[in-house]
């Protein structure tokens, strides 16, 4: 007895479409809107913290959203002005740059225009998949 199903499974023999999404290049990122201002204390410990940062992983072309923590010591006698740091991790928007690497620059970018060693970058990303990734550079 030959029984066939009704169940049609449209997947079969089909290959994923996959959309080609552009994104910016590292080059985009503008480290240039980074402004410190003078601050003499060297002992106070400067938390920032923001949920709102996007990037684009460069193997999907999907958003990356990400909380950002940026701490740290102004050893070189500057603090982050506040707006200037805003428009930075906008610049990130559309650009395609893994999450790890994202990480890494920020902190390079933060530590040259604070001039400090004190400095620790943390990023926690949005679940993908059923997984979590935290990525931390630098320490205090």
């Amino acid at each position: 007895m030959d029984l066939k199903s009704n169940i049609v499974d449209p997947y079969i023999g089909q290959t994923a479409e996959g959309k080609k999404i552009r994104f910016e290049s590292v080059e985009s990122i503008k480290k240039d809107e980074l402004k410190v201002f003078k601050f003499n204390s060297k002992k106070q410990y400067i938390k920032i913290y923001t949920k709102e940062f996007i990037a684009v992983c460069p193997f999907s072309g999907l958003p990356d959203v990400a909380k950002i923590k940026i701490e740290y010591y102004p050893e070189g006698s500057v603090a982050l002005e506040l707006k200037s740091l805003k428009y930075y991790l906008i610049s990130f928007k559309n650009v395609g740059i893994y999450q790890e690497e994202v990480t890494k620059r920020i902190y390079k970018d933060l530590k040259k225009v604070l001039d400090t060693d004190k400095i620790k970058i943390t990023t926690k990303y949005n679940v993908r998949g059923g997984l979590y990734t935290t990525c931390v550079e630098g320490k205090l």
